[in-house]
């Protein structure tokens, strides 16, 4: 039997926990986590503030309850404040100021990340807020109950950002989304495809406010009223500010672990840090990013956060089992206008040095006598004219074509080429597809060149 100590209940943690529990109860399982709650499903937040939910009781998967019924012991609101890596002791502080000394045999960090936040003036105004916690989530529903909030600046074009701007202006506000890129959702797509979501928020009455740097907040009565920017100024009675993560790791820092100049702890195929028997899982930890020859990455997605907490809870119980990498497959919904990717962009492409080309493709869905709903579907496979290797995808439509991204990841991972692609065994039925579908198609061009 061994000891097993998680620091850290989210996605990563939850996961290994779970698999610790149901597949090794011979083992003995500690969980700490700071916050009051487990497994928040923070991809749900944008629609529980836009009244597209309308409770939040669904965003949790697991409880306390939960894993103690399983046979854990759970330290919630507890603080992780240093760890004894010679002794194998967690030293931890509860939130009534009792002190737990934990010894462990194996430990798993599953930190998870912290939003980035810039040192700009006025950012202690009242309404500037982050959107990472259920609680920071449950405080912006609060004061959206509140009519004076007319005006909301979201800082950031990410798929958080985008996400939310949707969310507020469902609710009813007025919204300006601000960047500094000449664009949205820039991490995840090429042009083409972020022009797209450009024109569907545009398309409903949202302020796009791109290629500016926010300067300062300010404010009336300690409350913010405007965003001031390089390029301008926007009144705003709320600002909510999400411009991305980096690793929550400040305290494995300068303790002789591996990182990664983000901070991120590098980690091996098994999630095992550069200390042996500890082990690390989701966002405070490096991926290997098949679309990069498999080297180390960060990429902070919940799905990633899941498979490496199974991956490092299987081999702190002596069961190997090798992480197999991944592609950062993604997606986002907004106003029915479906974008989904995986592995690299065109553009992250030619800055890694792959000979990076595209072949583009739009067709509609659906035979063409078909007479229900036929959106069309646009698609773009990135690939490297040298290998011929398939690098990435990008998918675009208001018919919910999501499920097809899956089978490039799956070629990325493998790596497939191009034109293996071009005459894959894909069936055809009126209701689903066209003989000669996008998939095959976009493939199909790229053999022949064009």
């Amino acid at each position: 039997m061994s000891r097993i100590v998680i620091v850290g209940a989210n996605h990563a943690g939850t996961a290994a926990a779970n698999t610790i529990l149901d597949n090794y109860p011979e083992n003995e399982v500690v969980i700490f986590d700071q916050n009051s709650n487990i497994s928040f499903l923070g991809c749900g937040m944008a629609l529980w503030i836009g009244g597209q939910i309308s409770k939040p009781d669904g965003l949790f998967y697991q409880t306390k309850e939960g894993f103690e019924a399983k046979g854990a012991t759970v330290h919630m609101e507890t603080r992780v404040e240093s760890i004894d890596y010679y002794a194998h002791v967690v030293h931890a502080v509860a939130a009534d100021g009792t002190t737990i000394d934990q010894p462990y045999d194996k430990l798993i960090l599953a930190t998870g990340s912290e939003p980035i936040i810039p040192p700009v003036e006025g950012m202690d105004l009242q309404n500037i807020q982050r959107v990472k916690l259920f609680q920071q989530a449950e405080e912006v529903v609060r004061k959206l109950q509140d009519p004076a909030i007319r005006r909301v600046a979201v800082v950031g074009a990410g798929y958080i950002g985008v996400e939310l701007a949707e969310a507020f202006q469902r609710n009813g506000r007025d919204v300006t989304l601000i960047d500094m890129m000449d664009t949205c959702v820039a991490g995840n797509f090429d042009p083409e495809f972020s022009a797209l979501m450009e024109k569907n928020l545009a398309d409903h009455g949202i302020g796009l406010a791109f290629g500016e740097r926010v300067l300062r907040y300010e404010g009336e009565g300690g409350k913010v009223t405007r965003v001031v920017t390089d390029k301008g100024t926007h009144e705003a009675d709320m600002v909510c500010v999400c411009i991305g993560f980096r690793p929550n790791t400040q305290m494995f820092r300068y303790v002789g672990f591996e990182m990664m100049q983000n901070g991120a702890l590098l980690v091996d195929h098994h999630q095992e840090t550069s200390k042996p028997g500890v082990y690390a899982a989701g966002d405070c930890s490096s991926c290997f990013y098949n679309a990069a020859d498999g080297e180390p990455a960060y990429i902070a997605l919940a799905t990633n956060a899941v498979r490496s907490g199974i991956v490092a809870a299987h081999n702190a119980c002596g069961t190997a089992i090798d992480g197999i990498g991944v592609q950062g497959s993604s997606g986002i919904c907004i106003y029915d206008l479906k974008m989904v990717a995986t592995g690299l962009t065109q553009k992250k492409a030619l800055a890694a040095g792959y000979d990076a080309r595209v072949s583009d493709f739009a067709q509609v869905q659906k035979a063409t006598f078909v007479e229900t709903p036929n959106p069309e579907v646009k698609v773009r496979i990135v690939y490297d004219g040298t290998t011929r290797k398939v690098l990435g995808a990008q998918m675009a439509s208001a018919y919910d074509m999501s499920a097809g991204i899956h089978m490039f990841s799956l070629a990325i991972q493998e790596g497939v080429t191009i034109d293996r692609l071009a005459l894959l065994d894909v069936f055809f039925l009126p209701h689903f597809n066209q003989p000669y579908n996008y998939y095959t198609m976009a493939a199909y061009n790229a053999m022949l060149g064009k």
